[in-house]
C-alpha cells in the first residue's frame, strides 16, 4: 500500500513539474512571438509571465469544457481560430499587453511555427 502512495505522489509532482516547464516555455514561445510581430507588445517580465499563465489556464479551460486546443498547427482551422481568440483576448486580463487583431492572427501563425519547432508538447 505504501508503495501505491508514493506513486501517487510522485505522479502529482509529475503534473506539477510538467505544468511549471509548460509555463516556461509558453513564456519562451510568447516572448519570441512578441518580438517578432508587429502591433503586439509586452510591456515587461511580469506582463510575460502573467500573460503566459493566462494563455495556459484558457487552454486548459478550452481544452476542457470542448476537446479542442488552441493551436496554430496541427489542429486545423478551428485550432487557429481559437489561437487568436485566445491571444486577443489575453489583453483583457493583462497589463502591459496590447495586441491588434490583425496582429492576433500574424502571432497564432508566428506562435505555432515556434510552438511547432520547439520539442516537446506545449500547446497555447
Amino acid at each position: 500500500m505504501e508503495g501505491n502512495n508514493s506513486n501517487a505522489s510522485s505522479s502529482g509532482m509529475g503534473a506539477f513539474g510538467q505544468m511549471v516547464g509548460r509555463f516556461i516555455v509558453a513564456a519562451i514561445i510568447l516572448g519570441i512571438t512578441a518580438f517578432f510581430t508587429p502591433g503586439f507588445s509586452i510591456n515587461s517580465i511580469w506582463s510575460l509571465g502573467i500573460a503566459a499563465i493566462v494563455l495556459t489556464v484558457m487552454d486548459y479551460l478550452i481544452v476542457k469544457f470542448t476537446g479542442l486546443q488552441a493551436m496554430a498547427f496541427g489542429k486545423g482551422f478551428v485550432g487557429f481560430v481559437l489561437a487568436v481568440v485566445t491571444l486577443y483576448a489575453t489583453q483583457y486580463f493583462v497589463s502591459g499587453y496590447s495586441i491588434s487583431w490583425f496582429a492576433a492572427i500574424v502571432g497564432a501563425l508566428i506562435y505555432g511555427v515556434i510552438d511547432y519547432i520547439m520539442p516537446g508538447e506545449q500547446g497555447m
